[in-house]
């Protein structure tokens, strides 16, 4: 084999190997590039970061006087974290889980899909007949430098616009800590 090797560099000249070498490296490369383009990838929340959300957003409920569920979810409205005061009804882990999957998954807040959809004249009426979609206020979407990296969902304050004060108290308390 060592032979067959002296022979091939004899038989190149110099310009050759480098044609050849120059020829390698670029399709190593865009082996790569193929690679890197064929994935992706995205930031989520991490456990613990859903929880303190979860913990001030329940918080808030209670410091009104309002027994709630909390749900946290990853961007694909897939639960991290699920929170049920001792008081709140059976109804709201479904509720606050659908509010957030429901705002993960329209990337919007749940009162602002409602609103959408619940037009006349809306094409996306369908959309409220599905299992699992929550419309209703109480669910908003978590973003962090315009990248959406969790939901959040409260269900048990008396109507959605209370839910969504308590929502949005726990997207306060880690706002600082997410921003990348």
């Amino acid at each position: 084999m060592n032979s067959v090797v002296k022979i091939a560099k004899e038989q190149m000249k110099p310009a050759r190997l480098r044609s050849a070498i120059t020829v390698s490296l670029l399709v190593c490369s865009a082996g790569a590039a193929t690679a890197a383009e064929a994935t992706w990838s995205r930031r989520v929340l991490t456990p613990e970061t859903a929880l303190r959300a979860a913990q001030a957003a329940q918080a808030e409920c209670r410091n009104r006087g309002w027994q709630a569920t909390v749900t946290v979810s990853d961007p694909s409205g897939s639960p991290i974290v699920v929170l049920r005061d001792r008081f709140a009804g059976w109804h709201t882990l479904e509720a606050a889980s659908g509010k957030a999957r429901t705002a993960a998954s329209w990337r919007d807040a749940t009162s602002n899909v409602a609103a959408r959809v619940g037009k006349v004249d809306s094409p996306e009426k369908a959309i409220m007949t599905l299992p699992g979609v929550v419309m209703i206020g109480g669910g908003l979407p978590i973003e962090a430098a315009g990248q959406m990296v969790g939901a959040i969902g409260v269900s048990g304050a008396p109507g959605g616009e209370a839910d969504d004060v308590c929502a949005k108290a726990g997207i306060a308390a880690i706002e600082a800590d997410i921003e990348f």
